[in-house]
């Protein structure tokens, strides 16, 4: 009997030999037990090593293998493993022998060659070899080559991170590739505005948390990304701007809630999304995508294309697998409009089903937080985790007072007797929607082919008899003026510091005033939304008061409640694009828009003189995607995810169309785990 020390540092390792005539006589250890302590070590799952053995040599008899009589773990530290061997001296003929095939069955079991580094073998008698990590596992390399992030689900990853195919911190790595290789190079879709410094260590703080047997939800180690109008805690190194650099280098005094909420789950935050600047309400001629910081994001489905907005980068980065997925913020229109340009699925939760505490505002009765992902199942995943009640937003306290579990809900056979009302007046309208007549046809098409044929009850049309003036009055233009005016400068005051001192509304326009070159360049020098809402009063003005019951009127009363009722429907229909968004918008209520198709090749393009000059962003154009609709009353977001994972599980409308092809990211796991 002897003894063998093996220093193994991780992550998990290849290994070669290096020769060494003094070890010829000595026999090797046996792998199978070598593979079964190292998945223990690792945490990976039991017999996901099982392939390695001593191979027997032509030159050498069958029984001259399996050496190895108990192997233990002695000490587990952040440097090394370190395994005390307990070996017999059997014969194994040439030491070479059996080192080579060792050799090649741990090459092709091990999983990845990240830093050559060297681990020493010491065996009882001070003889030393020395290994190396080398390459990539083979059968783990086939495996994780079937993880392709431009549209891997939560689940899927993490079911790769559960059998330890990968890790979070390998996650992480590759999603920062991504977005080096389009965000600012090839077609510089600037969509994330910038990543987080802690994201790694983040990662690796909920591997080591995994690799204990702790997980925290199923967001466990999954990357999500934040509009840049959610504050993120100092310590973590980000700003928090709504893309003006007014706010660069201000200090938040933490975490939103919703952050706070995403960091218990385990999830890691990898950075900020670029928007609309100040979620597109300085101004009313503002360009989709545009800000001062991150410059004019644009579209992956079309080049310079329109992404929609506000939250257009949240949208862009999570159409190509930027990370597993983002979140949006929507006052009217801005998760619902770029989740459907972006082929996702985004929701608007219920105003006061998410918290918006250390969210930048715009309106009080309007904003809400919601995912943008490549599937409903992905969006209930994360609704879940950031829905519930917070006392530093009081509009939280009125839901109620059990967060469902969405993902209970998704029921592909949800449509099934589901009774549907069809938006036809001004919604389904593509000349007052300003969008092409193929929407409508593809729309009209989805009613007949799918719902019907999936058992829905449809009533067509089940209009809003306040539709029309939905789209005439002002009154949720003049809410969001004065809401926009009280809700910024009460963000402004709960800063720790502001470099700018821009500390009022009327601070950040004049600060855009004194830097024109940074926020008033050619083509977005206007803020005249900023302007009309410095000019307002407050929130007891009856000019205000009286506007926001006239919006719950016509939203609430005797809109969508109204129709509902009439109806007796469980939800409303209606393209995406257009003025969809507005009745839930007005109202508060919840809406989630899923992929209902692609702009044909011969969609045509309208440009001018300054589109190519001042880099003015496109839209309509050829593969474009569309989405559709589902509208609902307050808090029934559980029935709307039910009816659109039914929908998306018929359709499959996603998988119809690509981006362009320099806007799809090459980097895969593979491309971390094993590096050319």
């Amino acid at each position: 009997m002897s003894y063998v020390l093996v220093l193994v540092p991780p992550p998990n390792l290849t290994f070669t030999f290096e020769s060494s005539d003094a070890l010829k006589n000595l026999p090797i250890i046996n792998a199978v037990d070598i593979a079964r302590q190292l998945e223990l070590s690792y945490s990976l799952s039991r017999n996901s090593l099982a392939n390695i053995s001593i191979a027997s040599d032509p030159t050498t008899d069958n029984n001259r293998q399996n050496c190895l009589v108990k192997c233990t773990v002695t000490n587990v530290n952040n440097t090394h493993l370190i395994l005390q061997v307990i070996i017999n001296y059997l014969p194994c003929g040439r030491f070479d022998f059996c080192k080579i095939a060792l050799f090649n069955k741990i090459n092709e079991s091990f999983n990845n060659d990240r830093d050559l580094f060297p681990i020493d073998l010491q065996y009882n008698d001070s003889t030393q070899s020395t290994v190396h990590i080398k390459r990539c596992k083979t059968s783990i390399y086939s495996i994780v080559k079937q993880f392709n992030l431009y549209n891997a689900s939560i689940a899927e990853l993490q079911d790769g991170l559960s059998k330890r195919y990968f890790t979070s911190v390998d996650l992480v790595k590759a999603y920062i590739a991504r977005i080096d290789e389009v965000n600012l190079k090839g077609p510089e879709l600037r969509a994330v505005i910038e990543i987080s410094p802690t994201a790694l260590g983040a990662a690796h703080a909920t591997d080591m948390l995994r690799q204990n047997g702790t997980i925290l939800s199923s967001l466990h180690g999954i990357p999500i990304l934040l509009k840049d109008n959610i504050a993120t805690r100092p310590e973590d190194g980000m700003n928090t701007t709504a893309g003006s650099f007014a706010l660069l280098g201000s200090i938040t005094p933490d975490d939103a809630t919703v952050v706070k909420k995403l960091r218990n789950a385990g999830a890691v935050i990898l950075g900020k999304t670029s928007l609309s600047e100040w979620a597109n309400f300085r101004s009313v001629n503002m360009t989709n995508g545009w800000s001062g910081r991150g410059r004019q994001a644009t579209s992956a489905f079309y080049p310079q294309g329109d992404a929609c907005g506000s939250s257009t980068g949240s949208g862009i980065a999570s159409s190509i697998g930027l990370a597993a997925a983002s979140l949006g913020t929507e006052t009217d229109g801005s998760i619902v409009c770029p989740g459907s340009r972006s082929n996702l699925v985004g929701i608007k939760p219920t105003v006061g089903l998410t918290s918006r505490h250390l969210v930048i505002p715009i309106s009080q009765n309007q904003d809400s937080v919601g995912p943008m992902c490549q599937s409903v199942a992905d969006v209930a995943a994360i609704l879940t985790i950031i829905a519930g009640r917070d006392n530093e937003d009081n509009f939280t306290l009125a839901q109620p007072d059990k967060v469902p579990d969405y993902s209970q809900y998704l029921n592909a056979n949800g449509l099934r007797g589901a009774r549907i009302g069809v938006l036809r007046k001004i919604f389904a309208n593509s000349t007052f929607g300003g969008y092409p007549d193929y929407i409508i046809s593809e729309f009209n098409k989805t009613i007949e082919e799918i719902f019907k044929k999936l058992g829905a009850n449809i009533t067509d049309p089940a209009d809003l008899e306040t539709a029309d003036e939905i789209a005439t009055a002002e009154h949720e233009f003049i809410v969001l003026k004065y809401e926009l005016k009280d809700g910024i400068n009460q963000y402004l005051s709960q800063l720790k510091s502001i470099p700018s001192n821009t500390t009022t509304l009327q601070d950040l326009i004049n600060f855009n005033i004194a830097h024109p070159d940074l926020e008033l360049p050619p083509g977005r020098d206007n803020q005249n939304l900023f302007l009309e809402a410095q000019n307002t009063t407050n929130l007891q003005d009856l000019i205000y008061t009286n506007a926001l019951a006239s919006d719950f009127d016509l939203g609430r009363r005797r809109g969508i409640d109204a129709t509902l009722k009439k109806y007796n429907l469980d939800a409303l229909i209606a393209p995406t694009e257009g003025f969809t968004s507005s009745p839930p918008g007005i109202a508060g209520y919840p809406i989630i828009t899923v992929p209902l198709g692609f702009l044909p090749n011969d969609t045509k393009v309208t440009t001018n003189e300054n589109t190519a000059s001042l880099k003015l962003p496109i839209w309509p154009a050829p593969n474009f995607p569309f989405g559709l609709s589902f509208i609902g009353t307050a808090y029934s977001e559980a029935k709307l995810i039910e009816l659109a994972y039914s929908y998306e599980q018929a359709t499959q409308h996603k998988r119809r169309g690509m981006p362009f092809e320099p806007a799809i990211p090459k980097t895969q796991l593979t491309d971390i785990l094993c590096p050319k």
